[in-house]
C-alpha cells in the first residue's frame, strides 16, 4: 500500500529537505506537488484541502522559520499532520464488558467480511488470548456459512452452525447463548452483505444491533475503492453506531486514499488492516507507523512485530548457536529462512516497511518479487537431504536432476546457489545473527528513543 503516494511525496519533499531557508514561494511549490500526490492517491478532496491548509499554516509559523534545519522541520510537520488525519493514535479493540463480548461485523458484499471474521478471531486468540465463537447470520448465501465454518476450523475458533431457514436474529441469539454456556470470551457475528447499501439491509442489521447490543460494531470495507470506501463507511455509520473500520485488501492498494480519508470523513477509527489472503494477514492500524511508511521512512516496529509473531523462535535460536559454534550455514538453514520470510507475508510485504523504500527505483522493486523466493523453495524441495546439508556436492548432473524435478532450468539453480552463497558469507561475518537477532537489535535501538528523521 502507498507505493505511488510514497514515490510522489518522496520526490516532492526531497527538494525542500535541504533548503536552508523556507519562503512562502518554495512552501507553496512543494504543497502544490503534495496536493497533486494526495489527489492522485484518491484521497478525498475535503481531506486534502484541510491537510494542505494545516501544513501551510504551521510551515509559515515562527517555529519553522527559526529552525536550524527548516527543511527537516517542514517534513516533521507533514508527518505530524498525516498522523492527525488518520487519528493520532492506535485505538484498540474494546473487550471491556461482561463476557462474552459481542462484535458485530458489517459491510458490503465482496469486501472480504467473512474472511476478516476469521482473521479477527485468530488475532484475538493469538494476541489477546481470548476464546472466540464465530457465527454467520448471512442467510442469503449458504456458501458464506460454509466458508466461515471452514475458516473457523483453520484458525481454531468455535463455529456456531446456522442455516438459511433461520432468521439473522435467531442465529445471533443462539450463538450468544452457545458462547455463554461454554464460557467463551468473544462472539463475532458475520452479517449479510449487499452489492450496495439498501433499506432492507440496514433494517436487518439495525435489528441485530438492537438485540445484541455489541461492544464493537466494525465496518469492513475494501481499501481498493479509495475515497469511496470512506463515503460508504460514512453512509453506514449514519445509520448504525459504528465503533471502527477494518480496511481490507490493502496489499493490493497502491494508492492509500482510503486510509487517509476514512477517519476524517467518518469520525471512526481504522482499527485493523487486512494485508493479504491468509488468516494471519491482519495488522493493527497505527497512524504514526503508517505516516512513516507513506513518507518512505519505513515501519520497522511493525516489521519486528511480524517477525516475533511469525518466526519459529526455536529454529532461530538453534541457528544462532550453530553459527556461534562455527558450523556452516547450509541449504536446509537457507530453506528455513525462506519459509520464515514467506510466513511474514513475503518480500513485497517486508519491503513496504523498510526505511528508504521510496528512494528505490520502480524497476528495481519490480525485480524483487515473491515469485523468485517461491521458486527457490521449490528448487530446494527437489534436492536430497545430502545435497541440502552439503551444497558443494551439487555438480552439473545433480543440477539437471533438480531442475527437472522443480520445473526450472540450470540457470535458475545457479542463480539460487549464488544467492545462497551470499547469505552464507553474511552469516559467517555475523557469527551470531539471523533475521530475528538483527531485528531484536534494531528494536532495542528504536525503543531506546530514536529521534525523528526526515529521510
Amino acid at each position: 500500500m502507498f507505493d505511488n503516494l510514497t514515490e510522489r511525496l518522496t520526490l516532492s519533499l526531497k527538494k525542500i529537505r535541504g533548503q536552508g531557508r523556507l519562503t512562502e514561494a518554495n512552501i507553496q511549490d512543494t504543497l502544490r506537488e503534495v496536493r497533486m500526490a494526495l489527489l492522485e492517491a484518491d484521497v478525498a478532496l475535503p481531506v486534502v484541502r484541510d491537510f494542505i491548509e494545516h501544513v501551510k499554516d504551521r510551515a509559515l509559523g515562527q517555529d519553522v522559520q527559526s529552525s536550524l534545519s527548516p527543511g527537516q522541520s517542514f517534513i516533521k510537520i507533514v508527518n505530524e499532520e498525516l498522523i492527525a488525519v488518520m487519528g493520532n493514535a492506535h485505538e484498540k479493540i474494546n473487550l471491556a464488558t461482561q463476557p462474552p463480548a459481542v462484535i458485530l461485523m458489517a459491510g458490503l458484499q465482496g469486501a472480504g467480511k467473512t474472511t476478516t471474521v476469521a482473521k479477527l478471531a485468530k488475532w484475538l486468540k493469538d494476541n489477546e488470548r481470548r476464546s472466540v465463537v464465530v457465527a454467520s447470520a448471512d442467510i442469503y448465501r449458504p456458501a458464506a456459512i460454509e466458508q466461515l465454518k471452514t475458516l473457523a476450523a483453520e484458525v481454531g475458533a468455535d463455529f456456531f452452525p446456522s442455516d438459511t431457514s433461520q432468521t439473522p436474529v435467531e442465529i445471533a441469539k443462539g450463538a450468544l447463548e452457545h458462547a455463554r454456556k461454554r464460557y467463551k470470551d468473544v462472539v463475532i457475528i458475520d452479517t449479510a452483505g449487499r452489492l450496495h447499501i439498501d433499506e432492507a439491509m440496514m433494517a436487518e442489521i439495525k435489528e441485530l444491533h438492537a438485540e445484541l447490543k455489541p461492544i464493537e460494531t466494525l465496518f469492513v470495507v475494501d481499501a481498493m475503492t479509495g475515497q469511496d470506501a470512506a463515503n460508504t463507511a460514512k453512509a453506514f455509520g449514519d445509520a448504525l453506531p459504528l465503533t471502527g473500520v477494518i480496511l481490507t485488501k490493502t496489499d493490493g492498494d497502491a494508492r492509500g486514499g482510503a486510509a487517509l480519508s476514512v477517519r476524517h470523513i467518518t469520525g471512526k477509527p481504522i482499527k485493523f488492516l487486512g494485508v493479504g489472503e491468509k488468516t494471519a494477514a491482519l495488522e493493527r492500524f497505527h497512524p504514526d507507523r503508517i505516516a512513516s511508511r507513506i513518507l518512505g521512512m519505513g515501519d520497522l516496529l511493525s516489521l519486528i512485530e511480524d517477525a516475533e509473531r511469525t518466526m519459529d523462535k526455536a529454529k532461530a535460536e538453534k541457528l544462532v548457536k550453530k553459527i556461534q559454534k562455527g558450523k556452516s550455514f547450509n541449504l536446509s538453514d537457507y530453506y528455513d529462512q525462506l519459509l520464515q520470510l514467506k510466513s511474514m507475508g513475503g518480500l513485497t510485504a517486508m519491503m513496504s516497511k523498510l526505511p528508504g523504500i521510496g528512494n528505490v527505483p520502480q524497476h528495481v522493486k519490480e525485480k524483487l518479487n515473491d515469485n523468485e523466493w517461491q521458486q527457490q523453495i521449490v528448487i530446494i524441495d527437489s534436492m536430497t537431504k545430502k545435497e541440502r546439508l552439503s551444497p558443494d556436492i551439487i555438480n552439473t548432473s545433480r543440477k539437471q536432476r533438480i531442475a527437472q524435478g522443480s520445473g526450472t532450468d540450470i540457470q535458475d539453480i545457479n542463480k539460487m546457489l549464488k544467492q545462497f552463497e551470499q547469505m552464507q558469507k553474511m552469516m559467517k561475518k555475523l557469527k551470531k545473527g539471523n533475521l530475528m537477532n538483527m531485528m531484536r537489535g534494531a528494536k532495542g535501538n528504536m525503543l531506546g528513543g530514536m529521534p525523528f528523521r526526515g529521510g
